[in-house]
């Protein structure tokens, strides 16, 4: 029996389409474009809504204005061309399994004015690599009026709300001098690692502006920064020595932490907890859970998990022999051992991506493909100028080596620093380090405006 991988080649092109920029599709297309791609084995397809990358688990920083945004964005565009695959710019609309082809929606402008319109391609291979959305776990009142860190876009709404209050604030002490201060009330609603880093990374914030133009801000009394989570302790997921880390971190930054607080309701100025205590906020952020992109509910013939995720087999794939893969957050993928899920990291998005980039190009060759396998390599947690903390793992450590201090916050920082050599190459990698770093050099260290 032929290869179906093998015969398309003789025909056409297979053609890969990847649905979803973030960690993992991203790296998945660079490594078939500069593979398959640049041999033109097969035609390499990135699809995303938006026309740049960001790495998530730099989101808290733009958050709290400690980075640029738009120093640290890759362009989709720019990178097909440079990594031999082609960019479509679009949201998932639907898949047509029998037919093999999806639907992109109409892409608008920032007016609202048509930019392409709705349209279909053909898939050979299909994967989706969509991310994950914020779980409101259905609490009144939390998707209308809770904030969230899924997009630049909305950590940097966060950050100007922020500011915003901080400078009506410090006005209006300047014009009454007198009157009695009435803190600033910030709620992050998850003590996971989104939740404790930028409540973190805030009170470094706060320090930053009175340094500028808030003289009069008084970082310990004037912002007031409460972490709510329900669990007995921060960081529930991870080992407790982490944990106990970070809370005594934010202890020392004068964060407020609240366990076993469970959430009832948010509205516009307030949270509500079910032991029936209304907390005042003025802007509430919520960090408390993810789940699959609504998009995936709405497709036919996808399985799905109670998050709505999509269930994959070893191979990643919702069945065998369906060529549609899933991977990164959007999927739900069961762990080499036991029957836990891979967790939705960063680093778990990236081992899936050079399996995938490995195991696709092994069915073009009709060559063995093995089965995907999760090795958890630890956690690491920044606290911004506090520094950091996590635990490394691998298989000739026989128990977690824990880290902290400096050469945490290198680890940390040396994360992100793979991600882009491993986008980019070394050469590229080192001019973005260097353009960054003088970037920070010439500009405050905390943005203010």
């Amino acid at each position: 029996m032929l290869n179906p991988y093998a015969q398309r080649q003789v025909d056409s092109p297979h053609r890969i389409v990847i649905v979803g920029g973030g960690a993992a599709g991203l790296e998945l297309a660079t490594r078939l474009g500069n593979g398959v791609g640049k041999r033109r084995r097969a035609e390499v397809i990135l699809i995303d809504r938006f026309p740049t990358h960001f790495w998530k688990p730099l989101l808290h920083e733009v958050a709290a204005g400690q980075i640029d945004a738009s120093s640290h964005q890759i362009d989709y565009a720019a990178h097909a061309k440079w990594n031999h695959f082609r960019f479509e710019q679009g949201a998932l609309a639907s898949i047509d399994r029998g037919r093999r082809e999806i639907v992109i929606d109409e892409t608008t402008d920032v007016d609202g004015r048509p930019l392409m319109p709705k349209r279909t391609l053909a898939f050979d291979t299909l994967v989706l690599a969509l991310g994950s959305v914020t779980n409101f776990f259905a609490i009144p009142g939390a998707e209308q009026h809770a904030l969230t860190l899924e997009t630049v876009e909305q950590a940097e709404t966060f950050r100007r709300r922020l500011l915003s209050s901080l400078l009506r604030s410090g006005h209006a002490r300047q014009a009454e001098p007198g009157a009695a201060r009435t803190p600033v009330s910030v709620t992050v609603i998850g003590g996971g690692a989104t939740g404790v880093e930028l409540a973190a990374a805030l009170r470094g914030s706060a320090e930053m502006l009175r340094d500028y133009h808030l003289a009069s801000l008084d970082p310990a009394d004037d912002i007031r920064i409460r972490l709510l989570e329900g669990a007995p302790r921060v960081l529930p997921a991870l080992p407790e020595r982490i944990s106990t880390r970070a809370q005594d971190v934010l202890a020392g930054l004068g964060v407020e932490v609240r366990l076993g607080c469970r959430v009832r309701a948010v509205d516009a100025n307030a949270v509500a907890t079910v032991d029936g205590e209304t907390l005042a906020s003025d802007i509430t952020i919520w960090a408390a859970g993810v789940e699959g992109p609504p998009v995936l509910r709405t497709l036919e013939g996808l399985p799905l998990n109670r998050l709505g995720q999509v269930i994959v087999d070893g191979t990643l794939q919702i069945e065998p022999g369906s060529g549609i893969h899933a991977m990164g957050d959007c999927a739900a993928c069961a762990a080499a051992k036991g029957d836990a899920l891979v967790p939705p990291r960063a680093q778990a998005a990236f081992q899936q991506a050079v399996y995938l980039a490995d195991a696709l190009t092994r069915r073009l060759d009709d060559r063995p493909v093995p089965l995907f396998a999760y090795r958890d390599q630890g956690t690491l947690i920044s606290f911004g100028r506090a520094g950091a903390a996590g635990a490394l793992m691998s298989e000739l450590l026989r128990q977690p080596l824990f880290i902290d201090g400096w050469f945490a916050a290198s680890c940390y920082r040396h994360l992100y620093r793979r991600h882009i050599m491993g986008l980019t190459g070394v050469r590229r990698a080192v001019m973005y380090a260097a353009s960054q770093w003088l970037r920070e050099r010439v500009r405050p260290t905390v943005k203010l405006n």
